[in-house]
C-alpha cells in the first residue's frame, strides 16, 4: 500500500486515539487530589497541628497534645485512602453488596457468618487505656468525611457517600488481617479428608518432618523443662494419645542483628512483611511526634497508631506464626418444635443462638442469611462449599473473643527498650507474630506472643467432636511460657514463617508453617560475613537465590536423556546457581517443571484433593490459596531424593526419572509454545509478573485508570525477594510480597531506610498513586528520616491543620 494511501486509513483511527487521549488526560485534571499545601480548618482540633509531606509522599505530623496527633493522623489517612478504607469495613461488615450489587452477595454472606464485624462491635465497649487514642483517630477521619470535598472519585463512580467512621470499623479491620493471616481451618478439613482417603500413615507422609539441616527460629537445646502448668500438661499428654499422630517438625521475613555482628557496633533490624500486592498499598507510612510519642513506620489505615517501625529507642518488626489458633468442632444441630436452633452438648440440648443477618443488595431486595452460633462459634459450612462435607462444622477462633490489642500497640509505641517492648506484648492476642526488636543500648530481641489455646484434648489438627466437652480450651499459654528469647549468643535472630521451636517445648503450635527456605537463606547470608551494613541488608533484601531450586539442581544432575534437545536443557540446569532472576531462564524451566510433577504424582492417587493438597483454597477471596501448598512442595523435595520412593509407583511402569524426563519434555514444549523456541527467550520474567490490581480494576476500562502493570518479576515465594505466585497457575498476575521493606540502623535512625509499593496515595491522580513501583522492582529505599532537621530538609509541602 503506497504511503500516503496508509496515512489515510491511519488517521481516523490516530484522530480517536488523540481524542482518547485528552479525554483521559482531562478526566485525570479533575480527579479530586488530597490537599498537603496551605490550611485546613477542622472541627475537634484543639491546637494547630503541622503535616510536612517530604518528597516522597510520607507525612510527619507534628502535635502538641497526643489528641491532637491521632485526630491529624486520622484526617491524612482518609484523605491520602478513604475509599479503601470504606470498602474495607464494608467487606469485613458483609456489606459490599449495597455498592457493588448482586455479585458481591456470596462474599457478603461469608462475612456475616464469620461474625468478625458482631465481635468488632463488642471489642468497641472495653478498649480500655486505648480508647481516647481511638476516638480522637475517629474523629480525625469523620471531619474528612464531614467537609465533604476532594472524596475519592471510587464514591462518584458507584454513586453513594461515606458514613460516619466509628470505632468498630478500625477494630473490625484488625480482625480481617488476622483472618488473612490464620490458616488451619481449612487445613483441619483437608486433612481429614486425605486421612479418609489414604489412611492415617500414608496421609502422615504428605505432610514431611522438619528438615533437620534448615533453621528454627529459636535455637535447638533449649532447655524447657521449667515450663508448663498442670493443664498445659495434661493437654500435652493428651496429645500422645488422641488425634491423628503429631508430625515432627501467606509469610513474611525479619531478623535483627546484634552490634556484635554489626559495622556499627549497635542493632540492624530489617523486616518486609509479605501481603497481596494491591493497589493502593494495605500499608500507608507516617511519622507521629506528640508529647512522649515519636514514632515512624507503617500503618494501616483505618488503624491509629504504627505497626511496624522505630521510636528514638526501639526498633520492632513482624512476621507471621502460623500458630494454630483454629479449631472446628463438628456439632450435632437440630429443629425444636419452636423453629429453635438447638445443638447438642454434654448429653444436653442447648439453644444456639440464631442471627438473621439481612443483607441489602443495590437496586434488588435484600436477602437474609441466618447465622448460628454454638458454645464453639458460628456454624461456617458454607465457607467451603462442596468441601467442608454435610456435617455442622463450628469455628472456635481467638479473633472472636474481646481483646486489647490496641492498647498493647499504644505501648509499644512508647517502648523505651526491649524490657518495656516485651511487656507490652502482653496485651497482643491476634494474630500470633513473630516479633523481633532491638534497643540503642545495644539489646535485641524476639517472641512469639498472642493467644496460644490449651486442649483438654487433642492438638486440634483435624475436626473434633462438639458434643462430648472432651476437645475444650482450658485457657491459654501463660505469655512468660510464650517462646522468647533475648541477646541470644549467635547474636542474630531470623524469621521466615518457618518452624519456630523443636519438639521438646511443651505447648502445641501447630503443624502449618512455611517451609523454612527463605530462613535458611537469611541465615546462611548473616553468617557468611563477620560483620553487616545498612548496605548488607539491602541486598540481602533483594536476594533472589532459591534454596529449593539448587536442591531441584542436584536432582537434575542425576538425570540423562537421548533427546538431543532435553539433554542440552539438563546441562544447563545442572550448570546454574538457583537464581530467579528476571532473564533467567533456567527460572523458567524450574517453576513449570515442579508444578507439573507435583500433579503428575498427585492426581492419582488424591483425585479431586490433589489441586486442594497443592494449594488451591476453598474459598474465593477469603482463602484462595491452601497452607497446604507448603506440605507439598517439602514432600515433592522429600520424595526426590527417594528415587524408589512409593510415591512413583503409579501402576504404569515407570520409574522416578522416566516422570522426571517426561514431565521436563512437557515443560520444554509449555515454554517453546508460550515464550519462543529457544532456551534463551523463556526468561522467568515473561513467566512471572505482577499487576498491581485495584478493587475496581477488573472492570474496562477502568482498569486503565487504576491498575498498574504487568511488570516483569523475579523471585519466588521461597527466596529472600518473596514474589509468591499461585501455586496452581503461573499465569495469575496476582502476588503476595512485600509491600514494604524496612532497615532500621539504631546507630543513626536517619539512616534507617524504607520502601512502600506502589505508592502513599490512593488517588490516581496524585503524583504518589505509583510513584515507587519502579524504584521497588530495582531494590531501591528512601531514608526514613527521624530528625526534625533532616525532615525540614526533605520536605515538599507544609500542611496546616487548624482548630475552628
Amino acid at each position: 500500500m503506497p504511503p500516503s494511501n496508509q496515512n489515510k486509513r491511519l488517521q481516523p483511527i490516530l484522530e480517536t486515539l488523540a481524542g482518547l487521549a485528552i479525554l483521559a488526560r482531562s478526566l485525570l485534571l479533575r480527579m479530586p487530589r488530597p490537599q498537603h499545601k496551605g490550611n485546613f480548618r477542622l472541627q475537634g482540633l484543639k491546637m494547630p497541628v503541622e503535616v510536612l509531606h517530604d518528597r516522597w509522599g510520607v507525612p510527619h505530623i507534628y502535635a502538641t497534645s497526643v489528641d491532637d496527633l491521632f485526630f491529624a493522623q486520622g484526617f491524612i489517612h482518609a484523605q491520602e485512602r478513604l475509599w479503601q478504607m470504606d470498602f474495607n469495613r464494608r467487606l469485613v461488615a458483609g456489606r459490599l453488596s449495597e455498592i457493588l450489587g448482586a455479585a458481591a452477595v456470596p462474599l457478603d454472606r461469608w462475612m456475616r457468618i464469620l461474625g468478625m464485624r458482631r465481635a468488632a462491635e463488642k471489642q468497641a465497649a472495653i478498649v480500655d487505656s486505648a480508647s481516647a487514642m481511638l476516638e480522637s483517630y475517629v474523629s480525625g477521619i469523620n471531619a474528612f468525611i464531614h467537609q465533604n470535598q476532594r472524596l475519592p472519585m471510587e464514591f462518584s463512580l458507584l454513586r453513594y457517600e461515606p458514613e460516619a467512621w466509628t470505632s468498630a470499623d478500625s477494630l473490625s479491620w484488625a480482625k480481617m488481617m488476622a483472618w488473612d493471616l490464620s490458616v488451619n481451618w481449612e487445613t483441619e478439613i483437608l486433612r481429614a479428608q486425605l486421612i479418609a482417603r489414604l489412611g492415617p500413615e500414608k496421609a502422615a507422609e504428605l505432610e514431611p518432618p522438619h528438615n533437620r539441616h534448615q533453621p528454627f527460629i529459636i535455637p535447638e537445646g533449649v532447655d524447657y523443662s521449667c515450663i508448663g502448668n498442670e493443664a498445659s500438661r495434661r493437654a500435652s499428654e493428651a496429645r500422645k494419645f488422641t488425634g491423628p499422630a503429631p508430625q515432627e517438625g501467606l509469610g513474611s521475613n525479619n531478623w535483627v542483628l546484634s552490634g556484635k555482628r554489626t559495622k556499627s557496633g549497635l542493632p540492624l533490624l530489617a523486616n518486609d512483611m509479605h501481603l497481596v500486592m494491591n493497589i493502593p498499598s494495605l500499608w500507608f507510612e507516617n511519622h507521629l511526634v506528640a508529647e512522649e510519642l515519636n514514632v515512624t513506620g507503617v500503618t494501616f489505615p483505618g488503624i491509629p497508631g504504627v505497626i511496624a517501625g522505630h521510636n528514638p529507642h526501639v526498633a520492632w518488626g513482624f512476621t507471621n506464626a502460623f500458630t494454630d489458633v483454629q479449631d472446628l468442632y463438628i456439632e450435632h444441630l437440630r429443629r425444636a418444635n419452636d423453629s429453635r436452633v438447638e445443638y447438642e452438648y454434654q448429653s444436653q440440648w442447648l439453644e444456639a443462638e440464631v442471627i438473621p443477618e439481612v443483607i441489602r443488595i443495590k437496586d434488588e431486595e435484600p436477602v437474609i442469611e441466618e447465622v448460628v452460633i454454638t458454645r464453639h462459634g458460628p456454624i461456617i459450612n458454607p465457607l467451603a462449599p462442596g468441601f467442608s462435607g454435610e456435617a455442622p462444622l463450628a469455628l472456635r477462633w481467638t479473633a472472636l473473643e474481646p481483646d486489647n490489642i490496641l492498647t498493647s500497640l499504644v505501648s509499644m509505641n512508647l517502648s523505651r527498650n526491649c524490657s518495656e517492648f516485651r511487656d507490652s506484648l502482653r496485651q497482643w492476642s491476634v494474630p500470633s507474630q513473630n516479633v523481633v526488636y532491638a534497643d540503642t543500648q545495644g539489646n535485641i530481641g524476639y517472641s512469639l506472643p498472642g493467644k496460644l489455646p490449651i486442649r483438654a484434648r487433642g492438638d486440634g489438627q483435624v475436626p473434633v467432636p462438639g458434643w462430648s466437652g472432651e476437645y475444650e480450651w482450658l485457657g491459654y499459654v501463660p505469655f512468660e511460657e510464650l517462646p522468647h528469647i533475648f541477646n541470644p549468643p549467635q547474636g542474630f535472630v531470623a524469621t521466615a514463617n518457618n518452624k519456630v521451636i523443636d519438639e521438646r517445648y511443651p505447648h502445641w503450635l501447630g503443624n502449618d508453617y512455611i517451609s523454612a527456605n527463605r530462613a535458611q537463606r537469611i541465615v546462611e547470608m548473616i553468617e557468611a560475613q563477620p560483620k553487616l551494613g545498612v548496605e548488607d541488608i539491602r541486598r540481602m533484601h533483594t536476594d533472589q537465590v532459591c534454596p529449593p531450586a539448587r536442591r531441584m539442581v542436584d536432582v537434575f544432575k542425576t538425570m540423562s536423556s537421548d533427546s538431543p534437545e532435553l539433554q542440552a536443557v539438563l546441562e544447563r540446569m545442572c550448570k546454574w546457581d538457583g537464581c530467579l532472576s528476571v532473564d533467567c531462564p533456567e527460572a523458567s524451566v524450574y517453576e513449570v517443571f515442579i508444578r507439573r510433577i507435583m500433579f503428575r504424582l498427585l492426581t492419582p492417587p488424591l483425585g479431586d484433593l490433589a489441586e486442594r493438597y497443592i494449594g488451591k483454597g476453598p474459598t474465593p477471596v477469603l482463602k484462595e490459596s491452601s497452607m497446604f501448598g507448603e506440605h507439598a512442595r517439602e514432600w515433592l523435595f522429600a520424595i526426590l531424593d527417594a528415587p524408589y520412593s512409593a510415591w512413583f509407583d503409579l501402576g504404569d511402569g515407570q520409574s522416578r526419572d522416566d516422570h522426571l524426563l517426561a514431565i521436563l519434555q512437557e515443560s520444554v514444549d509449555y515454554l517453546k509454545e508460550t515464550c519462543g523456541k529457544r532456551m534463551q527467550d523463556w526468561k522467568w520474567g515473561k513467566q512471572h509478573q505482577i499487576t498491581f490490581n485495584h478493587a475496581l480494576g477488573s472492570v474496562k476500562p477502568l482498569d486503565r485508570f487504576f491498575n498498574r502493570g504487568p511488570f516483569p518479576l523475579g523471585g519466588d515465594g521461597d527466596t529472600v525477594w518473596a514474589a509468591s505466585a499461585t501455586y496452581m497457575d503461573l499465569s495469575h498476575k496476582s502476588i503476595v510480597g512485600p509491600p514494604f521493606r524496612l532497615i532500621a540502623d539504631l546507630s543513626d535512625w536517619n539512616n534507617s531506610q524504607g520502601m512502600l509499593v506502589p505508592g502513599q496515595s490512593g488517588h490516581p491522580a496524585s503524583r504518589h498513586y505509583a510513584n515507587n513501583i519502579r524504584g521497588w522492582l530495582k531494590g531501591k529505599y528512601h531514608p526514613m528520616l527521624f530528625d526534625r532537621q533532616a525532615v525540614l530538609g526533605a520536605v515538599t509541602e507544609r500542611l496546616n491543620l487548624l482548630p475552628i
